[in-house]
């Protein structure tokens, strides 16, 4: 009876045996095993994609991108428990969608106040200016500039012209230096009285030569000595020298508005004068013998092709 009890055990525990092996077993997988070892392929394959990526460099677009989304996560979000500021609002004893105030407020807000970027709003000036500029704009522009530099070359070639027909006997009381016998004449000629058309030629030469005798000045003035006072000095001398006192620039306003004009139109003053007067072309760079100018093209530029 024992006997029979015990084989019976036997047999349970067996089974019991057998369904622990089935439920614990494992099924091997069929498919193809890969190599965890890479070839000298698969690894120059590898460097080569690390090494596109780290030399990258992101674009303005990626760039602005990118900022983009960092500020709509962090618009989107309240403020975190792990920043400072909401750990010293705790101390306080703020709690997480509690209201800041007084209690029983229903107006409390207890959200932040919400950031909205006008992206499209740009300056007047500047490099949204530049931006909004386009290219056929942009050579408009470029074209112009060039026009009006070159325009303001030809005025100081025909104020120089000028200078040559009428300023023979000229010498400014401001320091000009003029040709001929009168040049060291006391008696110069005052810079108000010279024609208007190139009266700023003889204003940028005496500015220019203010500068030469300050520059002067203040060289010989660290080795010789300011009391000391020569008879014989000449009047410019002692300019340079500081010992007297140099004529004061006088303001100018009709040469002022006259500079205020474009350069194509004090151009174009100047040549008409120089035919009127002189009978000379500045385009033909040709003195005529008479007022019929016969054989000049015209008065512009165009006209002389």
């Amino acid at each position: 009876m024992a006997s029979s009890k015990t084989s019976t055990d036997g047999k349970s525990a067996q089974l019991t045996g057998d369904m622990d092996d089935y439920m614990s077993m494992t099924i091997p997988d069929s498919s193809p095993k890969v190599s965890q070892f890479e070839t000298s392929v698969q690894r120059r394959g590898r460097k080569r994609r690390e090494a596109e990526s780290r030399a990258h460099q992101p674009s303005k677009a990626e760039i602005a991108h990118q900022a983009q989304l960092n500020r709509d996560e962090a618009l989107s979000t309240s403020l975190p428990v792990s920043s400072k500021g909401y750990q010293m609002m705790a101390k306080l004893g703020f709690k997480a969608g509690s209201a800041l105030g007084k209690e029983g407020n229903e107006h409390a807000r207890k959200e932040p106040l919400g950031v909205v970027v006008k992206e499209e709003v740009e300056a007047d000036s500047g490099e949204g200016a530049k931006r909004r500029e386009t290219e056929g704009e942009f050579r408009e522009r470029q074209a112009r500039e060039r026009e009006q530099k070159r325009a303001e070359g030809l005025c100081w070639a025909a104020m120089r012209v000028l200078e040559g027909f009428e300023g023979e006997d000229t010498t400014t009381v401001e320091g000009g230096v003029g040709e001929g016998e009168n040049a060291a004449n006391p008696t110069s000629k005052p810079t108000a009285g010279i024609n208007l058309l190139w009266r700023g030629l003889v204003r940028d030469r005496d500015e220019k030569e203010r500068e030469r005798r300050m520059r002067y000045d203040l060289h010989q003035s660290l080795s010789r000595n300011a009391a000391y006072d020569d008879p014989d000095e000449e009047k410019q001398d002692r300019q340079a020298w500081g010992t007297e006192e140099e004529e004061v620039e006088v303001e100018d306003p009709e040469l002022d508005e006259f500079n205020r004009l474009e350069p194509t139109e004090r151009l174009g003053k100047m040549v008409e004068y120089l035919r009127e007067n002189w009978r000379y072309c500045f385009w033909c760079k040709f003195q005529y013998p008479d007022e019929t100018m016969d054989g000049c093209p015209g008065m512009t530029e165009d006209e002389h092709g």
